[in-house]
């Protein structure tokens, strides 16, 4: 992966994240355990009045309205301080992989996508501070997601209706990082510094990140942040194919005549194992941003720009007839972003929020031999404003408006996309009644989404035409408190989803997934309703939170591999149908024991989904059943934890899908801080895949041809100051 490294030589000597300091469960907590609730105006004063501290975990502020994670009526994850520091990968998929009702797209250690209930790609918002990441991973699953898990401060995960606030497209949910790139608060030192780097054995990860924060008064702050990372090619459990692929390419170097020219050597293909190849990584990001605080608002500005050059799996070819590439791509965004808050003070509105989000993204396509065979280009804006509400007795609330705007063109000989435009507006509001034991929720939004496809002169495959939507979606629920410290909540919403420009005007080969994909112009709005049930209690070292669900989809869009081949790959064609997603999610924590300063402590998760398409069968790259139990000793200076992932085979598959076999990961970590708690200095080490298994998602389009990393030792070390 050496071929092409663009760094200026000061972002690797002032790259640092902003602070990732130890997150403080209460007694009993699992990895993702939220403390006792506090009120919101004291998280705020909180984080105005102590610059090293962090949000609470309790308290949500994705959604606009800051809310205790009890009272949210659907499944909800917070990962910050130890947790998201012991979680950190290269993507944003991998590092939430770990959660409760998330798995991960896994194409390739270098671009991983979460996976929420399921759902995927155009269901699934992965936002930065509420805005989204204006890239191009929604178009398919070897694109990275350009937002930078090592400079996160927070990660936020809402499934359910909740997620309908940033979208109609978001039936699956949000992932929201938050970081401060733009501050939120003013140091109370001349200069705040923080760092974070890590090793990792099994792809011989080296990053370095960091922040720094300075005031200019009393009133000004600025900022700097930067990262880099580089990666070999990552080590595997066993071998590169998956045993049924395997035996199918032994087949085939049988099979071909003796003496025959043969351009693809399937035995090799069989026999690869211990290293992914064509799997290396470079990429490094750097940003800068100012910010204007007072007691009654504020209003910053930030620039950053993300540079990759990442390898791409290979989907080796098992058979004659089968095309093979070992395509990389070189990635690069520039963006701009604003954030405004007024508090107003008013008997009407609390506050006026504005968000702004703009980015210009390129990425190409390379050959083995570095020629450019597909270039994509994508110009986004978009900006979101929020109406806080004024509390009267027990009503709250928040109405806004939200706007983006993409143009996007495919060019090059595999070109499998047309130049197109994607413009929506939406409205959208959220009403809250907190009658003590009761609190009752409602919320509406409305989107008009139009595209537009212009194809290029000699671009005869592609459809040229418009097509405009409007998008009503709305959710209602309620929560109990049933007995002290349990509060039981019911949700139901409907929600409609535009067709996405790939999905309608798609038509030509991709190199990057080596398939043909076919959409339909002629698709309508996907249609779902979901209805939800959590439960969220504890007491004295004891916790449990526990969410079932039901999603009935209309027209229903899904990828179906046809058993045809063009171009040398495989052809999927986009159909809709009726749809049926449903599942449960279980996560608690148990406290074994105490100990003079020492709290020993179980936890364990438990996630499934089960989906099916009318008349067709089971949906593809649904997870199977996971179970996570782990064991850990807590104390000031020391915590130590192992843990045990079970995942389940997954036999039921669609038409022409692979089964995918089981497996258990044993992981461990160790935390040390040599000063205690609150010192600037910690370290994080980790054992994950300790008995270097074989193991495979079954959400992964690659999953026969990438596997997971094999045994891996990570160490992380962290400074604030």
């Amino acid at each position: 992966m050496n071929q092409r490294f663009r760094i200026p030589a000061c972002v690797a000597l002032t790259a640092m994240p902003a602070a990732l300091l130890a997150q403080q469960p209460e007694a009993g907590g699992g990895p993702n355990g939220a403390p006792p609730a506090v009120a919101t105006d004291q998280a705020a004063a909180q984080e105005t009045s102590a610059y090293h501290a962090e949000r609470p975990p309790e308290i949500v502020v994705t959604g606009a309205l800051n809310r205790d994670r009890r009272d949210i009526l659907s499944g909800v994850t917070v990962l910050q301080g130890t947790a998201l520091v012991q979680s950190l990968r290269p993507t944003i998929g991998e590092t939430l992989a770990r959660t409760p009702g998330v798995s991960a797209t896994s194409f390739g250690p270098n671009a991983s996508r979460p996976v929420l209930r399921g759902l995927q790609g155009e269901r699934v918002r992965v936002l930065t501070d509420g805005i989204g990441s204006i890239d191009v991973s929604n178009t398919s699953v070897d694109h990275a997601v350009v937002i930078d898990p090592l400079l996160a401060e927070r990660v936020e995960v809402l499934r359910g209706p909740a997620a309908l606030l940033y979208g109609s497209a978001a039936i699956g949910g949000v992932v929201n990082v938050l970081d401060r790139r733009i501050p939120r608060s003013i140091p109370d030192e001349p200069v705040h510094v923080d760092m974070i780097g890590t090793y990792g054995s099994a792809s011989t990860e080296r990053s370095l990140a960091g922040s720094v924060n300075a005031p200019l008064g009393d009133r000004i702050v600025v900022h700097a942040d930067g990262s880099y990372l580089k990666t070999d090619d990552l080590r595997i459990g066993g071998h590169v194919l998956a045993p049924a692929a395997r035996r199918e390419a032994r087949a085939s170097a049988l099979a071909q005549p003796a003496g025959a020219a043969a351009p693809i050597d399937f035995a090799a293909n069989a026999a690869l194992a211990r290293r992914l190849p064509n799997s290396g990584a470079e990429t490094w990001s750097a940003g800068v941003g100012a910010a204007i605080i007072t007691a009654t608002g504020n209003l910053g500005i930030s620039y950053s720009h993300n540079d990759s050059l990442y390898g791409v799996p290979v989907r080796y070819a098992t058979r004659p007839g089968q095309g093979q590439e070992a395509p990389r791509i070189d990635l690069t965004q520039d963006r701009l972003d604003g954030r405004s808050e007024v508090q107003t003070g008013g008997d009407l509105l609390s506050a006026i929020r504005v968000r702004v989000g703009y980015a210009r993204y390129r990425h190409s396509e390379l050959g083995e031999d570095g020629a450019i065979g597909t270039a994509f280009y994508n110009k986004g804006l978009e900006a979101r404003l929020e109406l806080a509400q004024a509390r009267h007795g027990a009503w709250t609330g928040m109405t806004g408006a939200q706007y983006y705007a993409r143009d996007f063109d495919v060019a090059g000989a595999e070109a499998f996309l047309p130049k197109n435009r994607t413009a929506q507006i939406g409205l959208f509001t959220l009403q809250q009644f907190d009658l003590g034991a009761l609190k009752l929720e409602g919320g509406a939004r409305y989107e008009q989404a139009n595209l537009t496809a212009s194809p290029a002169p000699g671009q005869g495959r592609f459809v040229e035409g418009s097509r405009r939507f409007d998008a009503v979606s709305a959710s209602a629920g309620a929560s109990y408190a049933v007995v002290d410290g349990w509060r039981l909540g019911v949700n139901i919403s409907r929600s409609v989803r535009a067709p996405s420009a790939e999905e309608l005007f798609a038509n030509g080969p991709h190199a990057g997934t080596e398939a043909f994909e076919i959409g339909d112009p002629a698709f309508r709005t996907e249609r779902a309703w979901n209805a939800e049930a959590v439960l969220r209690g504890g007491g004295p070292g004891y916790s449990l939170e526990a969410s079932i669900y039901h999603v009935w989809f209309d027209n229903f869009i899904y990828e179906d591999r046809t058993g045809a081949i063009e171009d040398g790959l495989p052809v999927y064609q986009g159909r809709q149908a009726g749809a049926r997603f449903y599942g449960f999610e279980l996560q608690g924590s148990l406290t074994l024991a105490r100990i003079g300063g020492l709290t020993v402590a179980a936890d364990g998760l438990a996630d499934y989904v089960h989906a099916t398409i009318d008349d067709v069968g089971p949906a593809p790259r649904i997870p199977p059943l996971r179970l996570l139990g782990g064991i850990g000793a807590t104390s000031r200076r020391v915590d130590a934890r192992i843990e045990v992932e079970w995942t389940d085979a997954q036999k039921r598959v669609s038409a022409l899908e692979t089964a995918t076999a089981g497996f258990t990961l044993v992981n461990a970590e160790l935390n040390l801080r040599p000063w205690g708690r609150d010192r600037p200095l910690s370290f994080a080490l980790s054992a994950n895949n300790i008995f270097d298994v074989d193991a495979r998602r079954h959400a992964s389009f690659l999953k026969d041809f990438a596997p997971l990393a094999g045994r891996d030792f990570r160490i992380t070390a962290r400074a604030s100051f």
